[in-house]
């Protein structure tokens, strides 16, 4: 509320958010309405400025004490006579001449301030002082002209010396669970593990009245010295994590296995897995990655640049969505010109903290580093008993079970003949780009628009809400939108290795990339930094010496570019004609699978 922002190329200034949807105003007068993932998915997007200081919590102001508040609010009169020249603020009334900014610099006025204060029995205020609390209120506020110490709890050690207190403690662990144990065995113990680590009379111990006080106030309440050691005779149960109430505050990181399989890089099947990203306030999916199963975990920046970045600002997204439609097989969901302004609403957001289940996600060092530079938590998921699945990984498994059914249903209608060549090839039919732009489809048609049972409306407890639903709602009671990266950072999240551009490209997975931006590096001896999707070949980006990562398309021989998919159908063809049976050729096609004559068609493959 209240923050301006640039959109379409104009100044704005948000008067409020409702229903997912940002209501904006212009300087000119025009409003607008928007839906907040729309908003910050649209190019030139930004955020103009942020608050000079903090505003103060109104719940650390009622702690503090009454006499405190009243001081600190003297305290703001007089550092606002200083800097205005009035105590009220600007437009309050006419100066004091000796806090008149036009006649003294802010140096005599703290003077001048220093010299009224101690007039009027303020005790041990210079000019230093009225400086440290200008200072202090720019910084924080009006929090920063209270005395915190007024807000500092009693110690329950008091004064005593850090190193008879760590020798108490160590005491207290060696006598644990000894049943005749008393305080003042403890009490003649600390005095020997003083004597031991520091030395006799090195250290000044307390009085042993003091040190009795000492002794019970650092012992576990519930194994006071002289009780039994407690022992566990049941399977704990671990405290639960703080429940999500924001967009993007906790995000959890499962992988499941799917139903159907994929036809691989090599033309036969594979068992494939998703790994995916799910809010778990909104239960809205953020990422959700295809792969094969036995290629082991996604890596963590992959996952980020999924979930982080929107799919309208990625390099090339248009272009290869409309390549995905005019050559993927199978019945679509939506139109392409509908799928485009669905996906542009889709929630995209850097997380605040990341729960990942049992390491799905590969960690490493340096994913560790990005995820500090972008203030994003790593927590385990929780402990739980054997056999028992989290609520993440059993919404996950829900949402493979429905996909699954979803891409049998999909697949086009295949005569006798091609079903039986079909299960010959072990059943499979879509490649693994064909089904992840399938999931990504479903995913933003049907999964964020179906009620789920655990997404609940305080006015509404008894009708279950959709992701996309409690999306919205959060938004608006949280406030506040959470800010996804830019179109550049996609790249730039992906893994990076080193290529030599030669002069039919680049050569990376058995596969050749090249553009005209490759031209006057052909050649060179430099190799250069090269990002790109492990579980997409169609991503790949290049840093020139401009410093800029450049898309390189896929290319192939002589022929130039091709449809992605239109290669990956000649490719699993060609393999599949020797597992075909009867000396035929399957090869898959828009339409499903046909059959070739071998014998006829060997030159021409």
């Amino acid at each position: 509320m209240g923050a301006q922002v640039t959109f379409e190329d104009r100044v704005w200034q948000v008067t409020g958010l409702a229903g997912g949807r940002v209501h904006m105003v212009a300087g000119d007068g025009d409003s607008a309405c928007v839906l907040a993932s729309a908003l910050v998915a649209a190019p030139g997007f930004a955020v103009i400025g942020a608050s000079s200081a903090p505003p103060v919590v109104p719940v650390l102001w009622e702690t503090v004490p009454l006499a405190a508040q009243e001081r600190a609010l003297s305290w703001l009169r007089h550092i606002r006579e200083v800097e205005t020249g009035l105590p009220g603020g600007p437009g309050s009334g006419v100066p004091r001449p000796e806090y008149n900014p036009q006649a003294f610099t802010l140096a005599e006025r703290e003077a001048a301030k220093a010299r009224e204060l101690a007039g009027l029995g303020w005790a041990r205020v210079s000019r230093s002082t009225v400086q440290r609390m200008r200072l202090a209120y720019g910084r924080q506020g009006l929090w920063g002209l209270v005395d915190k110490r007024h807000l500092r709890g009693p110690s329950p050690t008091g004064r005593a010396d850090e190193r008879v207190v760590a020798a108490v403690l160590e005491a207290l662990r060696r006598c644990r669970g000894r049943r005749k144990t008393t305080i003042r065995q403890v009490i003649e113990l600390t005095e020997r593990i003083v004597a031991d680590t520091h030395g006799p009379h090195q250290v000044r111990l307390p009085a042993r009245s003091s040190l009795y006080r000492l002794v019970k106030a650092l012992a576990d309440p519930a194994e006071p010295p002289g009780s039994a050691a407690r022992t566990a005779t049941a399977a704990g149960r671990a405290g639960g994590p703080p429940a999500a109430l924001r967009p993007a505050e906790r995000v959890q990181v499962a992988t499941a296995g799917l139903g159907t399989g994929a036809v691989g890089e090599d033309g036969t099947g594979v068992t494939v897995a998703v790994t995916a990203a799910l809010d778990q306030a909104s239960g809205c999916v953020l990422a959700a990655v295809v792969h094969p199963e036995q290629d082991g975990p996604v890596q963590l920046t992959v996952l980020l640049a999924e979930m982080a970045v929107p799919r309208p600002l990625r390099p090339g997204w248009p272009a290869l969505l409309e390549q995905a439609h005019a050559g993927g097989p199978g019945r679509r969901l939506m139109s392409l010109p509908d799928r485009i302004e669905a996906t542009a609403a889709r929630p995209a957001a850097v997380p605040e903290t990341l729960v990942l289940d049992h390491g799905p996600a590969g960690v490493t060092s340096a994913h560790l580093t990005v995820c500090e530079s972008l203030g994003i938590s790593l927590e385990p998921a929780p402990p739980r008993a054997a056999g028992a699945a989290s609520g993440a990984l059993r919404t996950l498994q829900v949402l493979a079970g429905l996909f699954t059914r979803h891409a049998v249903a999909a697949r086009p209608a295949l005569t006798a003949g091609q079903q039986d060549r079909a299960d010959e090839a072990d059943g499979v039919y879509w490649s693994m780009p064909q089904l992840q732009d399938l999931l990504d489809e479903w995913i933003t048609g049907v999964w964020h628009h179906r009620s789920q049972e655990q997404l609940r409306h305080p006015l509404l407890p008894r009708a279950g809400l959709t992701p996309k639903e409690m999306w919205q709602v959060l938004l608006g009671a949280a406030g506040r939108v959470p800010l996804p990266l830019a179109g550049q950072h996609y790249g730039e999240l992906l893994p990076a290795r080193r290529c030599a551009v030669t002069e039919s490209g680049i050569r990376l997975g058995g596969r050749r990339y090249d553009d005209a931006c490759l031209d006057e590096h052909r050649g060179r001896r430099d190799r250069f930094e090269v990002h790109h999707h492990p579980h997409d070949p169609r991503q790949v980006f290049i840093r020139l010496p401009d410093g800029q990562l450049h898309a390189v398309p896929w290319a192939l021989g002589e022929h130039g570019l091709r449809p992605f998919d239109e290669l990956l159908r000649r490719r699993t063809g060609i393999v599949l004609a020797h597992r075909a049976a009867g000396g035929g050729t399957a090869a898959v096609e828009p339409g499903g699978l046909s059959v070739y004559d071998a014998e006829a068609e060997a030159g021409q493959w």
